[in-house]
């Protein structure tokens, strides 16, 4: 559910849809990683001024520990 908002969002975002990719990966029972990966044009829009974007969308994923429990860590990457 987590990974597939943040996909379908960060989609929205930028400039190179075809681009993204959201892996999610499981460290401990309760915290899971989630690595976007966008086109390197793209991470400045996804991290928006001062951070704001990306801190907007782990404040809407924070809601869904009230739901399961489990914490996310996000991080961005950029490829070619």
């Amino acid at each position: 559910m987590v990974k597939n908002f943040i996909l379908e969002y960060a989609k929205l975002i930028v400039n190179h849809p075809e681009n993204v990719a959201v892996l999610q990966t499981e460290i401990s029972d309760d915290l899971d990683e989630i690595i976007i990966t966008a086109h390197k044009n793209d991470v400045g829009l996804l991290i928006g001024k001062d951070g704001k974007m990306i801190n907007a969308i782990k404040t809407i994923v924070t809601g869904c520990k009230a739901k399961n429990s489990k914490s996310y860590k996000i991080n961005i990457q950029a490829h070619e």
